[in-house]
């Protein structure tokens, strides 16, 4: 297929509900082929195992995507307790087995509760978190030993829905986790099932929301990226829609709208973190942020 030029494809977010087996990689690479454009980027990777929301951002909205990623994201997941695995889910080699027939439910609720809140938390060795600038699960791969170093990460919420027993020494606990970017919820299975004494790994997992984005707005990766290219609606928001949806809005004149163009600054906002300046004509013009008594592009959006 001849790509066409990634100006005649607006630029946006798709906000895709990826399907088990493929990597974050495989989804951007099936938005390049529906679109026929290679700016293609995502914010936040999905194991492959995983389902759910995962956000890609097309043409110039690809430049939001590092400060798209960074808001709390909403897992629903099921941990299992008497197993662990080399990769702390289900698609790893068990490493160990120990029954958890002797778990009652207040036990693993009180594991699980351990696990809120400010934590440091040890990534799985095989992550896509980089090692001297290659990946994590690269170099296990290739038959290196890796410690990572623990990092720091919050879980505000983890609620217990269901626990069942697939088996008389396993039990099931299906669960939904609020926390910051970063987390690694299948390090939660692990490190609960370490706690108990049992080990523990993820046998489900699938992201339900990141920021102000949530998975029942999203589509299929195909439906996305033909409703892009085709000003429809399914799976997409525009680059100033998008915008509008993560950051506070600085409402722009028309002075300050060519300020900012030419690279200048404008008066304050007034308010920390970044701001969508837009103009009048609701086109994302810059993100913008204070820099003491003026505000300064962050990122800029030059009319296409």
């Amino acid at each position: 297929m001849s790509r066409r030029p990634d100006a005649d494809v607006p630029p946006g977010l798709l906000l895709v509900d990826k399907p088990g087996g493929l990597t974050s990689h495989d989804v951007v690479a099936r938005a390049r082929r529906v679109l026929s454009v290679r700016r293609v980027g995502h914010a936040g990777t999905l194991d492959p195992m995983a389902t759910g929301l995962l956000v890609l951002g097309v043409g110039a909205a690809t430049r939001m995507l590092g400060h798209v990623g960074g808001h709390d994201k909403t897992y629903a997941a099921t941990i299992r307790l008497g197993q662990s695995t080399v990769t702390d889910d289900r698609e790893g080699e068990v490493l160990t087995t120990a029954s958890a027939a002797h778990l009652d439910e207040a036990a693993v609720a009180a594991a699980l509760a351990a696990q809120t809140g400010p934590l440091l938390q040890v990534p799985s060795s095989v992550s896509a978190v980089k090692v001297a600038g290659r990946r994590s699960y690269d170099r296990v791969r290739a038959g290196e030993e890796v410690v990572l170093e623990p990092r720091a990460v919050t879980v505000h919420r983890l609620d217990v829905h269901r626990v069942t027993r697939p088996t008389p020494d396993l039990v099931d606990v299906d669960v939904t986790v609020t926390c910051s970017a970063g987390t690694y919820v299948r390090a939660i299975a692990r490190d609960a099932g370490a706690a108990l004494g049992v080990g523990g790994h993820l046998t489900a997992l699938r992201r339900t929301a990141s920021g102000p984005f949530a998975v029942a707005d999203a589509a299929p990766v195909e439906e996305a990226g033909r409703a892009l290219a085709g000003g429809g609606t399914a799976g997409v928001l525009g680059l100033t829609a998008a915008a509008r949806a993560v950051f506070p809005v600085r409402v722009l004149t028309d002075d300050e709208a060519r300020a900012l163009g030419y690279g200048r600054r404008i008066p304050a906002t007034g308010a920390p973190g970044l701001h969508a300046a837009v103009d009048g004509g609701d086109r994302l013009v810059a993100l913008v942020e204070d820099a003491g008594d003026t505000a300064r592009v962050a990122v800029g959006f030059p009319p296409a």
